[in-house]
């Protein structure tokens, strides 16, 4: 009997788990983040310690609007308020999902009630109310909830006498709710012109991207308005326009850089220098 090549034989291997392309979770699942912008591959505890920012490429990714607003304020000093504010179905609104289902799974995805955190802290010991959007939560839309809540930012420091703070990042006006929704760009707008009388000064920071009824309304109204590089910031989006229009638009069109160079915010700050550029503005202003 002749012996078989040893390359005819099967190997005896012990059972193993599922790998990760049956299903089974990945151990190394969130270990590593890939920028889209240059390809870097980066360990994801020192990108978060950059501030999600990109070492390699200063791309600026998204940031967790809780995390924006612990590491702007003074430790222990954050405060947040009308966390258990919902948003309701007041249209019965229905596309490819009831939009009471769509606010369903994304609450219990997100662990979040809305697209926008608000509350009360301070910068260096000055007083602050201050409000961030989560881009996250339904791209960020403002719907009739997000509105009261960033209306409520604003009365806030109209009741303090202190500066008012918001973090912009949103697609616009919540399609879902209508009208609702719409008022709320009015709403907000009205709620600025009465803190205006306390002669406190309020820092409108855009993000990537801050477009539609945001970008319309209380975004535009700071007394200073400060921008994350490469944000896209605008009504309509580029490509929207390029189609009604009929035209090329230029490059970099509606990016920061570019409403910078023709005078429609006042500055860019890179993410690790904002919280001190926000602390000197309110040291000469408040």
């Amino acid at each position: 009997m002749t012996a078989s090549a040893w390359f005819q034989k099967k190997p005896k291997i012990a059972p193993s788990e599922p790998s990760d392309s049956e299903g089974g979770p990945s151990r190394m699942e969130g270990l590593w983040f890939k920028c889209d912008a240059c390809g870097e591959i980066l360990l994801r505890e020192d990108f978060e310690k950059n501030l999600n920012v990109c070492p390699a490429c200063s791309a600026h990714v998204a940031w967790p609007a809780r995390t924006r607003l612990l590491h702007l304020c003074d430790p222990d000093t954050f405060e947040e308020f009308d966390a258990a504010l919902e948003p309701q179905d007041p249209l019965g609104f229905s596309d490819s999902k009831k939009y009471k289902d769509r606010i369903k799974s994304t609450k219990k995805a997100l662990g979040e009630n809305d697209a926008f955190v608000g509350g009360v802290g301070q910068i260096d010991g000055v007083q602050v109310s201050v409000g961030a959007f989560l881009f996250e939560f339904m791209g960020g839309s403002m719907g009739s909830v997000v509105g009261e809540k960033v209306t409520r930012v604003f009365e806030r420091a109209y009741q303090l006498k202190c500066p008012a703070i918001v973090f912009s990042a949103s697609g616009g006006a919540r399609m879902q709710e209508g009208i609702f929704s719409l008022m709320q760009m009015a709403k907000t707008s009205a709620a600025i012109q009465r803190f205006r009388s306390v002669r406190k000064p309020y820092l409108s920071v855009l993000l990537h991207p801050t477009t539609g009824g945001v970008a319309a309304s209380f975004s535009w109204l700071g007394d200073v308005i400060l921008a994350e590089p490469k944000a896209l910031i605008g009504f309509a989006g580029p490509r929207v326009i390029e189609q009604t229009i009929r035209q090329k638009l230029p490059p970099g069109f509606q990016r920061s850089e570019f409403l910078l160079e023709h005078g429609m915010i006042d500055a860019i700050v890179q993410r690790k220098d904002l919280r001190a550029r926000i602390s000197s503005l309110l040291g000469l202003l408040g």
